[in-house]
């Protein structure tokens, strides 16, 4: 998502520095070209060695170190920089850039940049809630400056309250927030997760599926514009933020949620593991358990994707196939028969991919007979590649 992106990261000097570290390296593997300034105190905190060896740059340290270029290093930063972070952002940094100050590279840079400078303050509780600070904040806000607030807990000085710094991954769903939207308009439904078909009150049939490919499907549809809705089996996942969410239990109830959404939709993706049967027959008391065996007769659920294949018009239909041989073979039968644009195939004997693995690895197979091997990557970096795919095709139109 942030190819030909570039992000200049800043760091001051604060025990939060740590988690800049992860930061670099999830923007890096979104494919943003990385370039960090650390402030002296930073360094305190956190070796240039480190932020080099993950951004693949070199980290400007001094406001009068030798250029690796022959340009005015600041102002070239500041007009390469799509996006400016500052990470962790202490109260000196923001009370200096507030004051139109810039007595080093860091809010030199800031000063000369018309890229997007967000704030991500770190420090103790009674400095953040001071009255000084936070009319720096507000200031710097109404001037367009960005702020990621900081979160409750126990900070690192033995206070507790207000002053963390946000997570790494709420940082980088904010910059990824101010991504141009490439999906703006287009509405996108999504079924996610596995469906379970009720035996008695107390049990049911179901399958291993997670539901992270088809959440982070959504948070990634989302992040790129798109009006995202989510219908979802049970899972242990949170909710996606700015998505419309409709829990089912069985594939009936996903098919009527289904139904009633479908054609307004500009991009169909079915990511559930549906169940493929259910009991024929429910027992509304608990089967009590007996010396015999037990012989449940089962019938097929409906068919969701087939549905949607049949009633595809001009809609882009992207279906999963989840295998353990003839993976190739499968999936192709599968593409032809449900109508799909493509579809996402996966072994899920592999290890590190398929089902509740935070990673997968992927093979996406077109209509046209060609096909994409994806390498083993994040849910959410698979996400991404899947909705490159599916823009590829709306631009087509």
């Amino acid at each position: 998502m942030l190819n030909n992106k570039t992000v200049v990261v800043g760091v001051t000097g604060g025990i939060a520095a740590y988690k800049t570290a992860e930061i670099v390296s999830r923007l890096k593997k979104l494919g943003a070209d990385v370039n960090c300034i650390m402030t002296k105190g930073a360094q305190a905190f956190l070796t240039p060695l480190t932020l080099s060896t993950l951004s693949g740059n070199p980290v400007i340290t001094d406001m009068f170190q030798k250029p690796e270029k022959w340009n005015v290093e600041h102002i070239a930063l500041a007009d390469k920089a799509d996006f400016f972070l500052i990470a962790p952002a202490t109260a000196n940094v923001i009370g200096k850039v507030s004051s139109g100050i810039a007595d080093d590279f860091l809010t030199t840079t800031i000063m000369a940049t018309h890229a997007k400078v967000i704030f991500a303050p770190a420090m103790n509780v009674n400095m953040y809630n001071s009255p000084i600070l936070q009319e720096n904040i507000t200031k710097l806000k109404n001037l367009g400056y960005y702020f990621i607030e900081p979160q409750e807990g126990n900070l690192a000085c033995g206070y507790s309250g207000k002053g963390k710094m946000a997570e790494p991954e709420i940082i980088i769903n904010h910059l990824l927030d101010f991504l141009k939207k490439d999906l703006e308009g287009k509405r996108i439904l999504i079924t996610a997760g596995p469906t379970r078909e009720p035996i008695d009150p107390v049990r049911y049939l179901t399958n291993k599926s997670s539901g992270k490919m088809g959440y982070a499907l959504a948070r990634c549809a989302q992040q790129r514009g798109a009006q995202v809705t989510l219908i979802s089996g049970p899972t242990n996942l949170d909710r996606p933020r700015g998505v419309a969410f409709i829990p089912v239990e069985s594939a009936e109830e996903m098919l009527v949620e289904v139904k009633k959404f479908y054609l307004e939709q500009d991009i169909i993706i079915k990511a559930a593991a549906v169940a493929d049967y259910r009991p024929q027959s429910y027992n509304s008391q608990k089967i009590k358990k007996l010396n015999d065996d037990l012989q449940l007769q089962l019938e097929r659920t409906p068919d969701i994707l087939s549905f949607l294949g049949e009633n595809k018009g001009n809609k882009v239909l992207v279906g999963f196939a989840a295998e353990t041989n003839d993976l190739k073979e499968n999936a192709r039968k599968k593409l032809i028969k449900k109508n799909l644009d493509f579809i996402v195939a996966n072994d899920v004997t592999l290890e590190d991919a398929g089902f509740n693995y935070d990673t997968n690895k992927v093979t996406l197979y077109y209509r046209d007979d060609t096909q994409q091997d994806l390498p083993l990557l994040s849910k959410d970096e698979v996400a991404n590649c899947i909705l490159n795919e599916v823009n590829k095709l709306l631009n087509k139109e």
